[in-house]
């Protein structure tokens, strides 16, 4: 697992449970709470004004705030610091509301019963792969094979623009395979992994590496048996 320290920051209007995760995570010797918002404005206008070496890695967002919500919040970040990977945190734990923040770019999604060691397993994943889906997300995902405007992502002759290597790689991302993790499988270096991640993100034009695992799952380029109750 990577040592270093993965900075985090917290976008919720209840300010109990607000400082309740926050007192959580800050127990993790390589988690830093940089900063918190009570609403989605907060948080836009709390990253424009932070210092680069505290601006977040990853964002736990509530989707349900005043003024600017999860969602338009996500959005709106996404558009100006695209690296950045927000998980939802929130009470609503239906499909809706997780096809709404996977299409807007959300890198994970937690219901918020979940157990500090989900929280904490999934900031983790999160920041070392980019994203992080659990059984019930990837579920929802493979029955929801058009985005939410009803419209295929890409039409069928697309996926040919793709390499024998760059499938393979798209493979083990949505394994849920680290960098070094593909690198070793493939006996190639991490250098090259990182090249055809981005070659894919450039093809695929999604917006991050979550992206991506949602557009070999729709097209199904890749293969994946998750275990489904």
């Amino acid at each position: 697992m990577n040592t270093d320290v993965i900075k985090i920051a917290l976008a919720d209007d209840e300010a109990l449970f607000r400082k309740g995760i926050s007192f959580i995570l800050s127990k993790e010797k390589n988690f830093e709470i940089v900063f918190e918002a009570e609403n989605g404005a907060a948080l836009i206008n709390a990253l424009g004004a932070v210092s680069i070496d505290k601006f977040p890695d990853v964002i736990l967002m509530d989707l349900k705030m005043p003024e600017v919500n999860g969602v338009e919040a996500t959005k709106a970040i996404h558009k100006k610091w695209p690296d950045v990977k927000i998980v939802a945190l929130t009470s609503y734990n239906s499909k809706p509301f997780i096809i709404n923040m996977i299409d807007v770019g959300a890198s994970s999604y937690l219901v918020k019963n979940a157990t500090p060691t989900e929280v904490v397993h999934t900031i983790n994943e999160v920041a070392n792969k980019g994203f992080y889906y659990d059984e019930n997300v990837m579920k929802i995902i493979h029955e929801n094979m058009l985005s939410s405007d009803g419209k295929p992502v890409k039409s069928d002759f697309d996926t040919e623009l793709l390499t024998k290597r760059e499938k393979e790689v798209l493979q083990l991302i949505c394994e849920q395979k680290t960098t070094n993790e593909i690198a070793e499988e493939l006996f190639i270096s991490p250098r090259t992994v990182e090249g055809h991640r981005n070659n894919l993100l450039l093809k695929t034009e999604s917006k991050n590496t979550a992206g991506l695992v949602i557009y070999g799952i729709q097209k199904k380029i890749v293969s994946i048996a998750p275990k489904f109750d």
